[in-house]
């Protein structure tokens, strides 16, 4: 390579290196500023989880507070006191609040407590049909068996997150309505069923024996 090469290569350079400086004066900033967003929507990121966090122990730690009281009036009385960082955890505050009741013998308190909740547009469907489903089985439901029927049909539906726990109250109705066969041939089919828990499956067998029935699921 020639000096005037070398020298032309050397110029060449320089113009780049002034170039990249210049672009660097006008539009260093704007590196600057989305490096800052990074780091302080990581921060912020990580401040609210540690919140949030922070507002469940606190949740947990009231109710559990609130349960280790004796009597269940004043177990009531707590968690009634108890504010719920979300709206499903309030669902969830509500729905202990009914069992409790039903205990202190409060049975319709219990039972507007968990209607409340069912039908709250606000909450997620699981919610909506657990605090349902909790109301269909007190014991003060002013509902029909019919009623009670057609609402628990609706949880059994393909798929529902309370279907074979549905199935189950459904087969109790029709030990209720005395369709004995209607019952036995229910209960055989949650026996069949994929997705039988333990219990359910202990429940459902000691129900078919307790009628006369034979169980034909394996």
């Amino acid at each position: 390579m020639s000096e005037t090469d070398s020298f032309i290569d050397e110029v060449t350079e320089e113009v780049r290196r002034d170039r990249l400086f210049r672009l660097m004066r006008r539009y260093g900033w704007i590196a600057v500023v989305l490096v800052l967003l990074l780091v302080g929507g990581t921060a912020y990121r990580e401040y609210t989880r540690s919140v949030e966090a922070a507002r469940a122990q606190a949740f947990g730690d009231a109710i559990i507070a609130a349960l280790e009281n004796d009597d269940a009036s004043d177990r009531v009385a707590a968690l009634d006191d108890i504010a719920a960082p979300t709206d499903e955890a309030n669902a969830v505050l509500d729905m202990l609040i009914a069992a409790e009741q039903g205990v202190a013998g409060e049975g319709e308190a219990a039972s507007e407590r968990l209607s409340q909740t069912a039908t709250n547009g606000d909450l997620p469907e699981i919610y909506r049909q657990i605090a349902s489903f909790k109301a269909l089985t007190r014991p003060e439901t002013p509902l029909s068996v019919e009623e009670r029927r057609v609402a628990f049909e609706a949880m059994a539906t393909p798929g529902a997150p309370l279907r074979l726990l549905a199935e189950e109250q459904l087969a109790l109705l029709d030990i209720e309505t005395g369709d004995t066969d209607a019952a036995l041939s229910r209960l055989n089919a949650i026996l069949g069923d994929a997705e039988l828990t333990a219990g359910l499956r202990r429940r459902a067998s000691q129900l078919i024996v307790a009628l006369g029935g034979e169980i034909e699921a394996s």
